[in-house]
């Protein structure tokens, strides 16, 4: 099948399921989309790892986090604890270019992910009670996996960013699926057309603001992580991960990189997809 008519076949499974609405929601700022929604685990356990996902979209405001809701309930199936982070995305102005939404808010994606990390473990006291906040291991996809990425960097970030954290931040690992990894890369290669770019605030700011958000350039960040990628992703192409994992690797950190067969964008996501059986699989690795 030529990639084309693979990725719209398969982003067409992905997202034919529909919403599932979530157990709990909980504020962690006043936007209305500061907030997370929470799933317990369906098999009742009392404490179970949590999941902290974050959606992908290339940052931009269409894409919010019901459309990987089925995704957080395939994970909550599979017995662990989910909370699902919304947060501040680009506007609704069509990028320079005509190239539709513009990709992300700065700084505002990032206070956002940095805030709903930090509140994480008290929301679960509240809203998810057999959620184990002691074992977290955070994906994300596409864009999302950028943000886990950086979510396990900010002991890394320049000292004036105001996301720093003066040590690790609490997690058993991250899974970052086809995440944008390496924006560089991801520029030289247009992926998303050049959402990177955007969300760090065009061309005049990109080369400034890249140590502030860029995961590759925030290595190493000893927590355990874990790339899931297609090697048919005609989005988020494996160069980007594969860029990511040398990177880690020349700054001494061994990342573990999974490439799938005959996977393009979306089976990562898709509970319907055998893919998304060895996502689970590779946060249970993580979180157990």
């Amino acid at each position: 099948m030529p990639d084309d008519a693979r990725d719209a076949a398969e982003r067409e499974s992905a997202f034919s399921h529909p919403p599932v609405d979530p157990d709990a929601t909980a504020a962690y700022g006043d936007h209305p989309d500061q907030v997370v929604d929470f799933y317990a685990p369906r098999g009742g356990e009392e404490s179970a790892p949590l999941v902290v996902v974050l959606h992908g979209g290339a940052w931009r405001a269409p894409y919010d986090r019901r459309h990987i809701t089925p995704f957080a309930d395939f994970l909550a199936r599979r017995g662990f604890a989910v909370a699902n982070v919304e947060y501040r995305r680009g506007g609704t102005i069509p990028a320079q270019g005509g190239t539709g939404p513009l990709a992300g808010r700065w700084p505002e994606t990032f206070d956002d992910v940095a805030a709903a990390l930090d509140a994480m473990p008290g929301l679960v006291r509240e809203a998810l009670p057999a959620a184990d906040a002691r074992r977290t291991v955070v994906t994300g996809h596409s864009a999302g996996g950028q943000l886990a990425l950086w979510a396990a960097a900010r002991h890394l970030l320049p000292a004036d960013a105001p996301w720093f954290l003066d040590r690790p931040a609490p997690l058993r690992g991250v899974v970052a699926l086809a995440p944008i990894a390496d924006f560089t890369v991801a520029e030289k290669l247009n992926v998303c057309l050049g959402a990177a770019r955007q969300l760090l605030g065009g061309e005049a700011r990109f080369t400034e603001r890249q140590p502030y958000a860029d995961p590759a350039l925030l290595l190493p960040t000893g927590i355990a992580t874990t790339l899931v990628q297609g090697r048919n992703d005609a989005v988020v192409p494996q160069e980007v991960a594969e860029a990511y994992a040398d990177a880690a690797a020349k700054a001494g950190e061994v990342v573990g990189l999974t490439l799938l067969e005959d996977v393009g964008h979306f089976p990562l996501i898709d509970p319907a997809a055998d893919a998304c059986a060895v996502v689970a699989e590779e946060i249970a690795q993580l979180a157990w």
